[in-house]
Order: C-alpha cells, then structure tokens, then sequence
C-alpha cells in the first residue's frame, strides 16, 4: 500500500474524549465510531505529516513487534477510517 502524508478530514466528524477513548461522530450520515485502546493511540498520529509506512515504523518500534506482524490491521484500521471519510491519503 502507497500513501501520501495520512490526515484527517476534520469537516467530516465531530471528536470527543472521553477517558481513554475517541468518539467520531460522521456528520455526513450520523453514524459513531468508538477508537479504543490501539485505535485510540493510532488516531492522534494521524498528523497529515506521517505517511502510512512511517505510521506503522513508528508503531513497530513503539510496540517492540516487526512491521509484518501489525502492518495488516494497521492498513485494515486505515481502510476503515479512509471508508469512512475520516482520513485521507491512503
């Protein structure tokens, strides 16, 4: 997977905090989603300066794991949220 810089669509949601999740809201058609634990860690390095290969070096070393073992849910997470109208990039 080729991507440019990741970033978000901040006209698209709406986001809350709440203790150690994140709420987006889809302002398009209403629906939630709910990031927690990893999820919740991904989305704020979502900067529009990291590109998906950097995202995941920086998981990988974050997370003592290789990059082969994460990189098919991490591309998943980004399908979803790119699916969504969250983010962009990819």
């Amino acid at each position: 997977m080729t991507t440019g810089p990741l970033s978000k669509r901040t006209a698209a949601f709406s986001e809350t905090v709440i203790d150690d999740e994140v709420v987006l809201l889809n302002l398009a058609d209403g629906t939630f989603f709910s990031l927690t634990g990893t999820a919740a860690e991904i989305w704020p390095l979502i900067n529009g300066v990291r590109t998906r290969n950097a995202l995941l070096a920086d998981l990988a070393a974050d997370f003592a794991v290789p990059s082969e073992e994460i990189a098919r849910e991490l591309d998943a997470f980004l399908a979803a949220l790119a699916g969504a109208g969250f983010v962009e990039g990819l």
